[in-house]
């Protein structure tokens, strides 16, 4: 078999390497293994925490070192971590400036909404702090429960003991909520913080029962130098790959700048427009096994 013209694909999770049903096909894991086995470095690059992934990385065996590696890499919390899936621990992280979170959660008080400080587990010894300026979304209710992730509670952010430890504030609720939040961060934090906003893309049967999944936004914000592509291309950098043999598949905003940052960038058929605008190439949709189409083209050099 020739030589594929890429070293590592960075596989975006929900609404790419995930069908509408919330797993990952047999076709999509059978492409990941055919991936591997050629040479080729796959990486999950998610919006979620690394416990938050762990169905999806144990059917493609994500946890397992590729072949002369020590370490299974996964870019997780949107590009603020870099965690080792095979041991649990952070290899990188980008943490947010603690006045900017302060700042955020004054901002939360003040239209009386409770947010989502997602925290570095490896370090803090849990997943989220929610500082109680608010009522808990139905959508997060959901999510914390299905996730079973650690979660700890405040009245104040003061009151967090490790405030270094911040990758990310967040929130999740119904559109109608969100929309004029979202619209407020952007206005009162403008360039001081990466501020992404987006429908949950995680299937109908993902959703809370009788919600459907565009009924759910989420608001991330992160620090100013956080994307998936700057974790991406920290990890080909260690191991002297050029960015011309990266491949990005995504297909929501938060997958734009990998996208644009690898060599190639593939958009999903169901990707929202600007990262399809942004690819180099389109595959098929999460319902239709685009991720495995994708590598296939890879893994016989048409792409």
């Amino acid at each position: 078999m020739r030589k594929p013209n890429f070293d590592l694909i960075a596989i975006d999770l929900d609404g790419t390497l995930l069908g509408p049903d919330g797993l990952v096909s047999p076709a999509n894991v059978k492409a990941v293994r055919a991936a591997r086995r050629a040479g080729v470095e796959v990486v999950v690059c998610t919006g979620r925490a690394l416990v938050e992934s762990t169905s999806a990385i144990r059917a493609i065996e994500g946890h397992v070192p590729a072949a002369g590696r020590n370490v299974a890499p996964m870019v997780c919390a949107g590009g603020a971590m870099v965690c080792d899936v095979a041991s649990g621990r952070t290899l990188h992280r980008w943490a947010m400036r603690q006045n900017l979170v302060q700042r955020l959660c004054a901002h939360f008080a003040e239209v009386k909404r409770a947010p989502l400080l997602l925290k570095d587990r490896d370090a803090a010894g849990f997943d989220y702090l929610v500082v109680n300026s608010g009522p808990i979304e139905y959508p997060t209710q959901w999510w914390f429960q299905k996730m079973g992730v650690e979660v700890k509670f405040v009245d104040d952010p003061v009151h967090d003991a490790h405030p270094e430890h911040t990758v990310r504030v967040g929130f999740a609720a119904m559109t109608e909520t969100m929309q004029s939040l979202a619209q407020s961060v952007k206005e009162r934090f403008g360039r001081e913080a990466v501020t992404q906003h987006f429908a949950a893309v995680a299937g109908t049967s993902q959703a809370p029962s009788g919600v459907k999944d565009e009924a759910v936004h989420l608001l991330e914000v992160f620090d100013p130098q956080v994307s998936k592509w700057t974790a991406v291309h920290r990890l080909a950098l260690e191991q002297g790959i050029p960015r011309q043999r990266v491949a990005a598949i995504g297909d929501e905003i938060n997958d734009l700048a990998m996208i644009e940052g690898a060599g190639l960038g593939i958009a999903m058929g169901n990707a929202v427009p600007m990262v399809k605008s942004a690819a180099r190439v389109e595959t098929a949709s999460h319902a239709a096994d685009g991720v495995a189409l994708a590598i296939d083209r890879i893994l016989n050099g048409e792409w």
